[in-house]
């Protein structure tokens, strides 16, 4: 006698509980993640071993690329009491809305003088080639400096010590660093951070 034939049944997986969790999973990176913010003037960095990080609060960051140096204050509520001082040094006076334009660029190099035409274009648009041509650091026109003391001044006025970061193209002059160097020592600043790429110890 002929056997009977079963029928053969379909199985089906509940795949909810597996899109739930694909979800939560990109839905942390992506709230954990931090942005690469979009930079004055890019370098490539020197290569290193050394592993340490960047503080991220009371920092001052100084870039050399191309003979020019660009400055960035990491702490917003640092940036407008920094500009109050260096404008007042200068005799410049900002509008409230290019102070708050100003809280908002993490970089510039520029003249102060060229800074309320940066402060009125778009954020895509300061960071063209051509348009910041760097921060003035000769003698007679040492505005990088003046700079880096009204940030160190406003942090102490919040009872903190300003950290310097040097952050230095790979390809750029030696005499180029020196004078950021020099100029830092004779404000008395010993320490600070030089900001290299990370490489394999075998490199």
């Amino acid at each position: 006698m002929a056997k009977a034939k079963r029928k053969s049944g379909k199985t089906s997986i509940d795949m909810t509980a597996m899109c739930d969790v694909a979800f939560l999973l990109l839905s942390f990176f992506v709230m954990t993640s931090t942005a690469k913010l979009p930079e004055p003037h890019p370098v490539d960095t020197p290569s290193s071993t050394v592993q340490q990080k960047l503080p991220e609060a009371n920092l001052a960051m100084v870039t050399i690329g191309d003979e020019k140096v660009y400055f960035t204050i990491s702490d917003r509520d640092l940036r407008g009491p920094v500009l109050d001082k260096v404008a007042e040094k200068y005799n410049i006076t900002f509008t409230n809305e290019e102070r708050e334009a100003f809280k908002l660029m993490d970089g510039f190099g520029v003249d102060i003088k060229q800074l309320p035409a940066l402060l009125k274009l778009k954020g895509s648009d300061r960071n063209k080639e051509g348009v910041q041509g760097g921060i003035p650091y000769t003698e007679d026109n040492n505005q990088l400096s003046e700079w880096l003391l009204a940030s160190r001044f406003a942090a102490r006025e919040k009872g903190e010590e300003l950290k310097i970061a040097i952050k230095g193209d790979a390809l750029e002059t030696y005499p180029m660093m020196k004078k950021v160097i020099d100029m830092m020592q004779e404000q008395k600043i010993n320490k600070f951070f030089l900001v290299t790429g990370l490489r394999g110890e075998d490199f």
